[in-house]
């Protein structure tokens, strides 16, 4: 197997096979990424993408999981994917899902039927960066699609029968948006429904936008507490029908997790708690930064 580093998979495809079908993200324009600063979009020759599945059979034959490689492979066509997957499935007898990172434009551009061909293929999870419900965060850190997009593509995948992991930024508006940041982020949470929602921190990345924001004190960091508070307002604000929700991510500072709706009045009770000085927060030394 070959990859051009660096990679990047989701915690949760920790075990899977990292397969590379596409190099560097479509649109990497968002002011807080650095993953794919030092690659240009390409999307890898065919060839390559099989041989590699072939050797990994011999390799990983009980593989079980499959991670798309890199930021967007969701934006090769029906046409490019179907033979990748038709390998996967031949190549690995116990496959069980394929996932990759996707974003909303690229999963509008496909038609419900081929959405639910790929599904039949076994691609039955996708990963989406919402970062901030808010329009106002969403076009200041240049997202590149719009709230009602990925509403919609959220929506229309999960209708497909592909489950969406859908992933939120706290502290990524700053001070100034704090507030609608959070309420917005819970509302546009409940207006998708998905499977899985997750809260990260923001970190500021060295050559990015907004670490250069940083620098300037055009953008300031939010201390513990108003993180806290942030994630709080989320979980208050999302009114889901049945989503598994995160924020235990190692850049946060309170791990914790459960299902929503039914655990949303624990998850707010450990939040205040913490808020008051009754839980300890994870120190800086074990946020993984």
């Amino acid at each position: 197997m070959r990859y051009r580093e660096p990679v990047f998979r989701p915690p949760s495809e920790a075990r899977s096979y990292l397969l590379h079908v596409t190099y560097g993200c479509t649109h990497n324009r968002c002011t807080y990424c650095a993953m794919y600063l030092s690659k240009k979009f390409e999307v890898r020759p065919l060839d390559e993408v099989l041989e590699d599945i072939e050797e990994a059979s011999r390799q990983m034959p009980d593989t079980r999981k499959v991670f798309l490689l890199d930021g967007d492979a969701m934006s090769l066509s029906t046409k490019r994917l179907v033979p990748v997957l038709e390998a996967l499935g031949e190549a690995f007898p116990y496959l069980h899902r394929v996932g990759a990172y996707a974003n909303a434009v690229s999963v509008l551009s496909k038609t419900d039927e081929e959405l639910a061909q790929l599904r039949e293929l076994k691609f039955s999870i996708g990963y989406l960066g919402l970062e901030s419900g808010d329009p106002e965060t969403n076009a200041k850190i240049v997202k590149g699609s719009s709230i009602e997009e990925q509403i919609e593509a959220v929506r229309r995948a999960q209708a497909a029968g592909i489950k969406m992991s859908v992933m939120a930024l706290l502290g990524v508006a700053g001070r100034e948006r704090s507030r609608e940041h959070a309420i917005a982020t819970g509302q546009v949470f409940s207006a998708m429904d998905p499977r899985f929602a997750s809260c990260l921190t923001v970190t500021p990345v060295p050559g990015t936008p907004l670490y250069a924001d940083l620098e300037a004190g055009r953008f300031q960091l939010l201390e513990p507490d108003e993180t806290l508070e942030e994630l709080r307002l989320i979980v208050e604000h999302t009114h889901v029908t049945g989503t598994i929700f995160r924020a235990n991510h190692a850049s946060n500072y309170l791990p914790i997790g459960g299902r929503l709706p039914a655990d949303r009045e624990r998850l707010l009770q450990t939040i205040e708690a913490a808020q008051r000085g009754e839980i300890s927060l994870r120190p800086e030394s074990l946020r993984g930064l």
